[in-house]
């Protein structure tokens, strides 16, 4: 079992940062890929970011490419940075994990999930 928890939402100006931690436990995640989603009330939970621990290659969707990084360290932890926040990416974050070596953008596809840290951009 893998435990994951967010952190670092808020509420911010548009043009603002914010950066997002997802610590796990239970499990070193050496073996999974970490994926950032957001789900904004009404709409379906979306992809934003991926990192495969092994390797650490990473893959973000297109509304963030350029604004978003993803990255982890060696506490078990993975984070968003997030730069030029606008008010469209207001929502729930959540960070899941699947044990593979491969990303997804695929919610379905993750086998953990937190329970999600809210991010707030006003205009």
């Amino acid at each position: 079992q893998v435990q994951l928890v967010e952190s670092g939402g808020g509420l911010v100006q548009a043009g603002g940062s914010l950066r997002l931690s997802c610590a796990a436990s239970g499990r070193t995640l050496s073996s999974y890929a970490v994926g950032w989603f957001r789900q904004a009330p009404g709409k379906e939970r979306e992809f934003v970011a991926t990192i495969v621990w092994a390797g650490g290659s990473t893959g973000y969707a297109d509304s963030v490419k350029g604004r978003f990084t993803v990255s982890r360290d060696n506490t078990n932890t993975v984070y968003l940075q997030m730069n030029s926040l606008k008010p469209e990416d207001t929502a729930v974050y959540y960070c899941g994990a699947r044990q593979r070596y491969r990303s997804s953008g695929v919610a379905q596809s993750y086998d953990y999930w937190g329970r999600g840290t809210q991010v707030t951009v006003s205009s």
